[in-house]
């Protein structure tokens, strides 16, 4: 599993631009069960994706196709971690 960590390297004005496009990715990596929770910082900032792969390197492939990364509009930061303690009910997205 990764936590994906996104920091805005633009303006919010210039954000809002590729916002529209930005969530038809996500509805895409949720619908291919790529993505599992994702949302705004706050402040915003960023964003977090909860991203479940099998690998770092598939991760950084689903990164490159986000309009943010395409422009340039955010950085990326992948964290990959094992969970070993969650709620019941979350071992479906493991």
């Amino acid at each position: 599993m990764f936590i994906i960590i996104l920091t805005y390297q633009k303006e919010i004005t210039e954000v809002e631009k590729h916002l529209e496009a930005h969530r038809a990715y996500l509805e895409i990596n949720y619908n291919s069960g790529n993505f599992i929770a994702s949302g705004r910082q706050e402040p915003r900032i960023g964003g977090i994706i909860l991203c479940r792969a099998s690998n770092k390197d598939k991760v950084q492939e689903l990164v490159q196709a986000d309009p943010f990364h395409i422009h340039g509009v955010a950085k990326y930061d992948i964290i990959q971690f094992e969970p070993t303690k969650y709620a019941s009910g979350f071992e479906k997205f493991i």
